[in-house]
């Protein structure tokens, strides 16, 4: 996994839509099962804007831009279904955003930018990792375990995450999209 470098007085961070349970559970040990690495650290989520490093003191006006990020996005309905790869460019299967993509789209758009404005080592694909990491065979499992997952919920909320150094991703901040 790519991490920025942190130094004194930085902090790494990360934006996210959390999968909610009774799915996030499912999608946990889906990723243990097939021996992934960051199963135990990184909860299941579809990124937003990826980790990034900012000093501590940049941390409020990042908060201010998130809430006003949240508080122009409508509440929106997000179908996972079946998996996918970004093999051979990545070692990676993940579940499909099949509806829903737009809407993540729009956000990422909006959350990567002002304070978080930067550039992407790749295209924004929202979906849901379930093996990183993982020898080929892994992978293969993985890629067929998952084409039966189905799973719709409402995005109510953007989260900021923390990455600590014992190297788990944690939800620090929730951040309330538009009720319409």
């Amino acid at each position: 996994m790519h991490l920025p470098e942190r130094g004194p007085g930085q902090a790494r961070i990360g934006i996210s839509i959390a999968v909610p349970e009774p799915w996030s559970s499912e999608l946990a040990a889906a990723r243990r099962g097939l021996g992934d690495p960051h199963a135990g650290t990184i909860p299941p989520h579809i990124t937003v804007v990826g980790p990034t490093v900012v000093d501590e003191a940049v941390l409020p006006a990042v908060c201010d831009h998130l809430t006003r990020v949240a508080e122009q996005t409508p509440v929106f309905r997000l179908h996972l279904r079946g998996s996918g790869t970004f093999r051979p460019v990545s070692p990676v299967v993940f579940v499909n955003v099949v509806e829903g993509i737009a809407e993540c789209e729009k956000l990422e758009r909006s959350a990567r930018s002002g304070v978080l404005a930067q550039d992407s080592r790749f295209n924004y694909h929202p979906h849901v990792t379930v093996a990183h990491e993982v020898p080929d065979e892994a992978l293969d499992r993985a890629f067929a375990q998952m084409t039966p997952f189905d799973a719709s919920f409402d995005v109510d909320a953007l989260w900021l995450y923390g990455h600590g150094d014992d190297g788990v991703w944690r939800p620090e901040r929730r951040f309330a999209l538009r009720q319409d």
